[in-house]
């Protein structure tokens, strides 16, 4: 199969971040020999920002530049104190409202939605996570204003524009701070070694490429198994949604990937050398797919999974709120998601499944004496945790009420209820 078809099957998004390597690629060797001042290397990242928001996302592109332009009026009309709570308003309304209109056309006209506007919403969510960090960081204090000193010219605002609209994370991540991508920047001439850089970028590819092949045997296996509503075999559906869910999983990984790739080719993520003398790429990382799906319990795969992401909910809503602080997060990742009806059952199972985690492993971990004991409990844990993380995935995935029929229509809706009854009883 050829390397187009294997990246544009089912996933274009994955196919743009793809084209954008040979691009941070030059922008990397560019700035290493030299060619480029820290204000260029700034310009480099938002043209091309602009450049692939218009070429992927064509009219709606317009979305976006509204968000950035209305980051830099808040930081130029507002005092740091309050930037934050008028930027994540106005972003949150702004974002809620191109998802309403998307329920709109898939609900009500029964359309199916322009794919450039789905991506510029799509972008548009990210964008929100970067500019609400940063307006955050202005009211804490760990970024000052470019305003506050009225002697510096406009070039001073070039670096938060190139923060809200830099082409490597434009359309899939990670989130990192203002400050660290700052550093980033200015620090691309000094990273570690060519070789090491080369050997990184390459090995981090060819993950992308498994990821990417594992989704054909996946597919295959999903049409030898048959679903059947009210199967008399338990196990069959259970199976089935489950090979589902891991196969909607490898798209996110592949995505997630190849975004970090993108950040690594542009000479960004270098995080620092081991006592071995190793280089380590991972500073933009959204964590490791192998790790993830290890997760012996579903609080630690909601922290493994998307990482940068549930950091972000956890500074932005988690560490804010003074009551419910686990069920106010995952109804604002909800609200942040699209609220399609799906979605919202899907974070409510999630909210009840890791509340019920909770109550558990502070139940049992007390009785877990023994090494047999820890290894059964870890064995069930993780099938505990792959089933009811199905029945989440499928339901924000397939974001309609016929996600919600699918799991009714299997046994596998018996571990969700299992952690409200844990919940209730503990």
């Amino acid at each position: 199969m050829d390397l187009v078809r294997l990246f544009c099957d089912g996933n274009p998004q994955l196919f743009y971040q793809f084209v954008n390597i040979p691009f941070a690629f030059l922008f990397y060797c560019l700035a290493r020999q030299g060619h480029l001042s820290v204000i260029k290397r700034y310009v480099y990242l938002t043209l091309g920002g602009f450049i692939l928001a218009i070429v992927t996302m064509g009219p709606y592109s317009l979305l976006l530049f509204f968000s950035a332009v209305l980051l830099l009026l808040l930081i130029r009309c507002l005092h740091p104190m309050h930037i934050h709570y008028w930027t994540l308003g106005l972003q949150m309304c702004w974002q809620t409202c191109w998802h309403l209109y998307i329920q709109y056309q898939l609900y009500w006209l029964q359309e199916t939605p322009d794919f450039r506007l789905l991506l510029a919403t799509s972008a548009i969510m990210l964008m929100t996570q970067r500019v609400s960090s940063l307006s955050l960081d202005l009211q804490e204090g760990t970024v000052t204003s470019p305003f506050q000193n009225s002697s510096r010219g406009l070039s001073v605002l070039i670096p938060f524009l190139s923060y809200s609209l830099n082409f490597p994370a434009l359309l899939g991540g990670p989130l990192c701070s203002f400050n660290t991508f700052v550093e980033s920047v200015r620090q691309i001439s000094v990273t570690s070694p060519l070789a090491s850089y080369l050997g990184r970028l390459t090995s981090k590819m060819l993950q992308v490429v498994v990821l990417v092949w594992i989704k054909y045997p996946l597919k295959e296996l999903l049409k030898s198994i048959t679903f059947t509503v009210n199967s008399p075999c338990v196990c069959q559906n259970i199976i089935w949604i489950w090979v589902l869910s891991l196969l909607l999983k490898m798209n996110y990984y592949a995505h997630w990937k190849l975004s970090e790739c993108v950040n690594n080719a542009a000479g960004m993520g270098f995080h620092a050398y081991s006592r071995s003398g190793k280089s380590s790429w991972d500073g933009f990382s959204d964590g490791s797919p192998w790790v993830t799906e290890a997760s012996s319990r579903p609080s630690v795969f909601a922290r493994q999974w998307n990482r940068t992401t549930a950091a972000w909910l956890r500074r932005m809503v988690f560490k804010r709120s003074n009551r419910s602080s686990l069920f106010m997060t995952f109804g604002f990742s909800a609200w942040w998601h699209g609220l399609h009806p799906g979605q919202i059952l899907g974070f409510i199972i999630w909210a009840i499944t890791v509340q019920g985690d909770y109550k558990i492993h502070h139940f049992l971990h007390p009785k877990l004496t023994s090494k047999w004991r820890k290894w059964l409990y870890v064995c069930l844990n993780w099938a505990f945790t792959q089933l009811t993380i199905s029945c989440v995935v499928v339901c924000v995935e397939l974001q309609s009420l016929e996600s919600v029929e699918l799991l009714w229509s299997s046994y596998i809706a018996v571990f969700p209820l299992l952690s409200v009854l844990m919940i209730i009883i503990l």
